[in-house]
C-alpha cells in the first residue's frame, strides 16, 4: 500500500483506539468497582486498585498512541503503547474465557488485532 494513505490509516486506526481506551479506561480509574459492576461483572473478581491500576495501565497507553508519534517527543512510544494496550487486550482475553464471555473475548480480539496492526505500522515500514 502507498505509504501516505498507510500513514493515515494508522493515524486514523491510533485516534479510534486511543479514544476508546481513554474513554473506558478513564471510567476503569475513577469510578468505584461497584459502579463498574454491572457493566463490566469481570471486576467482581478484581480488587479495586487491580481495576484502577488497569485504568491508568489503558490511560497511559491511549495517550502514549497519539501523543508522542504527534508531538515528535519520543515517538517510539507509540508503537510501544500499542505493543502494551495488545498485551493487556490478550491477557483480558484470558479473563474473559476463563468466565466465559464470549462477546468480550471478540471485543477483546478485534483491539487486539488492532492494536497489533498499529505496533506494526510504526514498529516497522511506517515508523514515524
Amino acid at each position: 500500500m502507498d505509504t501516505p494513505i498507510m500513514n493515515v490509516l494508522l493515524w486514523i486506526l491510533q485516534a479510534v483506539l486511543a479514544a476508546m481506551f481513554a474513554v473506558v479506561a478513564t471510567m476503569k480509574a475513577l469510578l468505584p468497582k461497584e459502579k463498574l459492576e454491572p457493566g463490566m461483572p469481570w471486576t467482581a473478581d478484581f480488587s479495586s486498585g487491580a481495576v484502577r491500576f488497569i485504568g491508568l495501565a489503558e490511560l497511559i497507553g491511549a495517550l502514549g498512541l497519539v501523543l508522542p508519534a504527534a508531538t515528535g517527543i519520543a515517538p517510539i512510544l507509540t508503537p510501544l503503547a500499542a505493543t502494551g494496550l495488545a498485551l493487556i487486550m490478550a491477557l483480558a482475553a484470558v479473563t474473559h474465557l476463563r468466565r466465559e464471555e464470549p462477546a468480550a473475548i471478540a471485543l477483546n480480539a478485534v483491539l487486539f488485532i488492532a492494536a497489533a496492526v498499529v505496533a506494526w505500522g510504526r514498529f516497522g515500514p511506517y515508523a514515524l
